[in-house]
């Protein structure tokens, strides 16, 4: 026969009792006598809050910033709660402050967001991989044991395995695993090809070019090919330098109005 929980034992001798505080709460209309009485009762009832986010210190967050969730927590408890209903303040205020910590744990600690299912299967696996290995005699077991174990499709397991390494992420500082890695991980990230850039600019304008007279296609390849001056190319093909200008604006702009209309 499996053991009742341990119920949350009671705050310090100085909390007020669930009746009296919480019923004048509920009689006071709004204003700085009120104000004053919900700041008393919160307070008076921090110690059971700071006990519960004390049981979550091992989970890598300060117990000072625990505390702090904890006390939000707390106070929505004492803003929610109605003594008409009958049910002890602290049966209502424990879920109310326990769930503010983990909802804490699920939006804010991890270093990559991931959408909730994602976070609800990483915990699921988690749980099965760890019941699992205990069995299995410390084997990793596969992902179809680890589906089987937790109920779930092997893709949802795939998915919360990845969720896994999710949860924290590494330095760009830290070096990399094994014996013979050297440097840092960021020395190992690629850098941004300006010439894949300058590839894509020449695939959208290879269509008008085509469409060019041969004459402005000449002039063009000499000046942004052979790199020659207006000047060289008026001397090369027998016209004047004002007119190469006029042949390159307009040649330019024709190829920039149809990689335009191509792209939409």
């Amino acid at each position: 026969m499996q053991a009742a929980p341990t119920p949350e034992p009671p705050p310090d001798a100085g909390a007020p009792s669930d009746g009296g505080a919480f019923r004048r709460l509920s009689e006071l209309p709004p204003g700085r006598k009120r104000d004053a009485l919900r700041n008393e009762t919160a307070c008076a009832w921090l110690p059971m809050a700071y006990r519960l986010a004390s049981r979550f210190r091992d989970r890598g967050e300060s117990l000072d910033d625990l505390r702090q969730v904890a006390a939000m927590g707390l106070v929505k408890a004492v803003d929610r709660y109605d003594p008409a209903r009958g049910k002890a303040f602290e049966t209502f205020a424990v879920p109310t402050v326990t769930g503010e910590l983990k909802r804490h744990f699920r939006d804010h600690t991890w270093d990559v967001h991931v959408p909730r299912r994602v976070q609800d299967l990483r915990n699921r696996v988690r749980t099965a991989r760890r019941d699992l290995a205990q069995r299995l005699g410390g084997r990793a077991p596969t992902c179809a044991e680890i589906a089987a174990e937790a109920g779930l499709a092997e893709e949802d397991v795939l998915l919360g395995l990845e969720a896994l390494e999710s949860y924290s992420a590494l330095s760009l500082d830290a070096g990399p695993a094994g014996p013979d890695a050297g440097g840092t991980l960021a020395d190992r990230l690629g850098s941004c090809d300006h010439a894949l850039d300058v590839a894509v600019d020449r695939e959208a304008v290879k269509p008008g070019l085509r469409e060019l007279p041969e004459r402005e296609r000449t002039i063009l390849y000499l000046r942004y090919f052979r790199d020659m001056t207006q000047v060289g190319i008026a001397e090369h093909l027998g016209i004047s330098q004002m007119h190469v200008s006029r042949l390159i604006s307009r040649s330019c702009e024709r190829v920039r109005a149809g990689a335009l209309k191509e792209a939409v």
